[in-house]
């Protein structure tokens, strides 16, 4: 086992903020069982079972602004373009490494440009003078990963370096929050009994999933929070959009709609997550961050009521079954692992090296 904690004190170029950041940075490498057991007791989660080999930093040490390494925030070309990011060897991603000689792409989507109601104007306009790492009029400008730094006017990516600057096809500069829906329920055959997987025996959980209409991959029914709205709103109103397209509905289904969906939204919930999210979108001045949360339909009849159909964003939505074979976009995979833990739903055959205690 060998952790390498690195802590600096960086003070924001922000008006009216001028406290000093500490930025944690762990690397870890985990090659035997009792350095995997070693790591776990340090941990203080509100996620216990969960083994650490199966973890993924930035959700285990959320509360405490932990740096993780994204990977999909380096891929190329950039979603939507042929734009190729500059390379940025594993070992340079953390802004704390120095690194004189890095040179990444700009970019920003030319719909980004036109100025949609969604989207800052560009950094250097004069009319525009954003107020970082606080609530700027409707627009949120704070992290949910606590404060970051602002560098020559621009917000600079929490995470470390993705090669590519600008906005992407991110509207905002820094953090765009979005809320990502995770609706369950247990798979039952026809007589209305739960279905057990045949080797863990433990119950098949199912959620509802999307096609992404924009790359073609199967994701969580989410969607970015509008100004001013809260999120519980943005959760139900996205949920509705892609999930069961409530925007052609008539008046008449959109009010019979309105009601099942109070009925499921209005229950205990469980937050799964909150903070940035490795998307492919991510660039060093703007990025995505999210709250995932489970509702979960323990006995179906609420969802029965609920036909799913495509709408917005989605081409195809469906109830699909739980386990790690799932492929999904970003960071959404990890998200639905989180559920099946507290659900204590079936995930994966192999259960893994036995963490202690």
């Amino acid at each position: 086992l060998m952790v390498f904690l690195v802590g600096a004190l960086r003070s924001t170029a922000v008006p009216s903020v001028a406290r000093a950041v500490t930025l944690f940075s762990f690397s870890v490498v985990l090659s035997t069982q009792p350095a995997r057991c070693a790591l776990q007791r340090y941990r203080s989660l509100r996620y216990r079972g969960l083994c650490w080999s199966h973890l993924h930093l930035v959700n285990m040490f959320n509360d405490y602004n932990v740096k993780f390494y994204h990977s999909k925030a380096l891929t190329s070309p950039y979603p939507g373009s042929y734009v190729e990011r500059s390379q940025v060897p594993e070992g340079k991603v953390d802004w704390l490494i120095e690194w004189k000689d890095y040179n990444p792409v700009e970019y920003t989507a030319v719909s980004v440009l036109a100025g949609p109601s969604w989207a800052d104007p560009q950094i250097n306009d004069e009319d525009f003078s954003p107020k970082f790492n606080e609530r700027d009029g409707e627009v949120e400008r704070k992290s949910l990963n606590g404060l970051y730094v602002v560098e020559n006017g621009r917000p600079r990516n929490p995470m470390g370096r993705t090669g590519l600057t600008g906005r992407g096809l991110l509207g905002r500069w820094g953090p765009n929050h979005a809320a990502d829906p995770i609706v369950t329920r247990w798979k039952r055959d026809g007589s209305g009994n739960k279905i057990a997987h045949p080797v863990t025996g433990k119950n098949i959980l199912q959620f509802v999933a999307i096609k992404r209409r924009d790359c073609g991959e199967w994701a969580i029914p989410g969607g970015m929070v509008d100004p001013g709205e809260k999120i519980s709103a943005t959760l139900k109103r996205e949920f509705g959009e892609e999930a069961l397209n409530s925007l052609q509905k008539s008046p008449e289904d959109k009010m019979e709609l309105e009601k099942q969906l109070h009925k499921l939204f209005s229950q205990e919930h469980f937050e799964v997550y909150r903070g940035y999210v490795d998307d492919p979108r991510n660039t060093d001045n703007a990025w995505m961050e999210t709250e995932a949360v489970n509702y979960h339909d323990e006995t179906g009849e609420t969802m029965d009521n609920l036909p799913l159909e495509a709408g917005d964003d989605a081409g195809v939505v469906k109830w699909v079954d739980i386990s790690e074979e799932l492929k999904l976009y970003a960071s959404h995979s990890y998200f639905i692992k989180l559920v099946t833990e507290k659900r204590g739903a079936h995930w994966s055959e192999d259960p893994g090296p036995e963490c202690c205690e």
